[in-house]
């Protein structure tokens, strides 16, 4: 790819040129910036001049180490796979996808603007060795071809979509509008007997972890092959 394309990945597939870069600025240290306007604003309080000024620098040095704010927010989303630690493999495939896929949860929740961004191309180097590690427990498991391909999508559609939910629900309700949804709910039994009686946005029946934890169960017990 030219060194001039520009949008969501590129900064992945670009050849960047050989020239000397302003110090003490570098791009981890912009990288950092923005993981913290981030978690403090979301993706759409980061611009270039607000990241430029939490560096105490002007925004035309930014544009030596990165050329776009997507640049930024693919470095800064591959930073937060980084927080995902890497389990050591062992015997148990699914132990060792479970182990992964929970503190994948885990990450983005600490980083709640991070998975309404994972539609973006996700070529950077963590992501890249997480689900490598991901599909290496799931091929020991037997999968493979079509199988392997679809679990994989599952299981990160699974978290990436229960990190959102979980993050946009604690973001915008506080505990009692959680009651209110409940009490909406069982207002009228005759209307939604099963969401009734099987405590539909009960929080005190079964938290998120709870649910979390059976729903990825689910997944990886029908994703065995034997």
């Amino acid at each position: 790819m030219s060194e001039t394309a520009f949008g969501p990945g590129s900064v992945w597939l670009r050849e960047e040129p050989a020239r000397p870069r302003p110090a003490p600025l570098s791009r981890e240290r912009i990288v950092a910036a923005a993981v913290t306007l981030l978690d403090e604003d979301g993706a759409d309080g980061l611009t270039m001049r607000r990241l430029a000024q939490r560096l105490d620098v002007t925004p035309t040095a930014l544009y030596w180490h990165v050329k776009t704010k997507d640049d930024v927010l693919d470095l800064a989303l591959d930073r937060v796979f980084g927080d995902v630690p890497l389990p050591p493999a062992t015997a148990d495939w699914r132990e060792d996808a479970r182990v992964l896929i929970r503190h994948w949860r885990t990450a983005m929740l600490r980083h709640p603007w991070a998975p309404s961004l994972i539609g973006r191309p996700m070529l950077g180097p963590n992501v890249l060795t997480r689900t490598e590690f991901l599909q290496a427990a799931l091929t020991r498991g037997g999968l493979s071809g079509l199988q392997l391909a679809v679990t994989t999508r599952l299981l990160a559609n699974y978290v990436i979509g229960a990190a959102l939910t979980e993050a946009t629900w604690r973001r915008t309700a506080d505990p009692q509008a959680q009651r209110e949804a409940r009490r909406h709910v069982t207002a009228d039994p005759a209307a939604y007997p099963t969401l009734n009686a099987s405590g539909h946005l009960d929080a005190e029946r079964w938290d998120d972890d709870v649910l979390f934890d059976h729903g990825l169960d689910v997944i990886l017990t029908a994703a065995d092959p034997s």
